[in-house]
């Protein structure tokens, strides 16, 4: 049996987008209640042809999550008119803390780039504990466990209808938030091996990295989905799992709607057929990418 394809997707606002092979789709409720739909048609033969590259593969997909999650999240605020943006940002204060608190208790550069990792995680984890309070946030963390109900729904193979789709877990381990965590944990020892070098090189290993270090990541998720009932995968992923619990929210009936509407527009197009509940749309011409 070939392996079926990974479909997935991110919240936005009022919407879900969900990413297939050839297409990926952003659902929006419209203030007046209706479901707008915008497609973009995706290139196939490149993303078959990197998906057969190990680490390559997972550059080319943060490549590709970056400017289709850019352009989801901008229909959306077109769809909802959501002119105000809220805008939280984070000082840059990890690497002079880290560097406060390994003078102080006498650690060497090497000590300083593990409390470095350390500090940038909980850093992470109070922002989206911080985050999590907004109103507006917690109806995007909604949609998100929608997201994740409707593509767990699909894997397990019951049909796509809003009773079906809401007994199943806002948790799924090919989350982004886990994906996150898992760049920021491997950060950790990559870094301090470095911590020796002179701070141009510290800094130009940042920037090459990251995007190398985010591609293991990927690939050690990669490997675990597929295994998730093996009890020492089960162990190894808790934490990352249970980071989702900050960033998802148990969605309503119409939020699950939604993300059926953009799931099904995908299957679609992939020649996927699934038995899924009959949802009125408006469908928006499609992009092409």
């Amino acid at each position: 049996m070939a392996e079926r394809f990974p479909y997935g997707g991110q919240a936005v606002m009022e919407g879900v987008m969900m990413r297939g092979l050839r297409r990926a789709s952003v659902a929006v409720r419209a203030p007046d209640g209706q479901i707008v739909i915008r497609d973009r048609e995706l290139s196939t033969a490149r993303r078959i042809f990197w998906s057969r590259i190990p680490l390559l593969r997972g550059i080319q997909l943060l490549g590709d999550a970056l400017v289709i999650g850019i352009w989801a999240l901008m229909f959306s605020a077109s769809v909802t008119e959501n002119e105000e943006e809220k805008q939280l940002t984070k000082g840059e204060t990890t690497l002079l803390i880290a560097s406060g608190v390994a003078q102080l208790v006498g650690l060497g550069p090497i000590g300083r780039e593990v409390i470095e990792g350390v500090t940038r995680l909980l850093v992470f984890i109070s922002y989206l504990l911080i985050v999590g309070r907004l109103a507006d946030i917690r109806r995007v963390f909604g949609y998100h466990g929608a997201e994740h109900k409707a593509v767990s729904a699909y894997e397990a193979g019951v049909p796509l209808t809003i009773t079906e789709v809401q007994r199943f877990t806002t948790i799924h381990p090919r989350c982004g938030t886990t994906l996150l965590l898992v760049v920021v944990v491997l950060s950790i020892p990559i870094f301090a091996l470095l911590g020796t070098f002179p701070f141009w090189i510290r800094l130009l290993s940042r920037i090459i990295l990251v995007p190398f270090i985010a591609a293991l990541a990927y690939e050690m998720m990669r490997l675990t989905a597929g295994r998730a009932n093996h009890p020492v995968v089960r162990v190894l992923m808790y934490p990352a799992l249970a980071l989702q619990r900050l960033t998802t929210r148990e969605p309503d009936d119409s939020m699950l709607e939604v993300a059926i509407a953009a799931l099904s527009r995908v299957l679609e197009a992939d020649g996927q057929v699934v038995e899924a509940q009959p949802i009125a749309v408006q469908i928006k011409p499609a992009l092409t990418s």
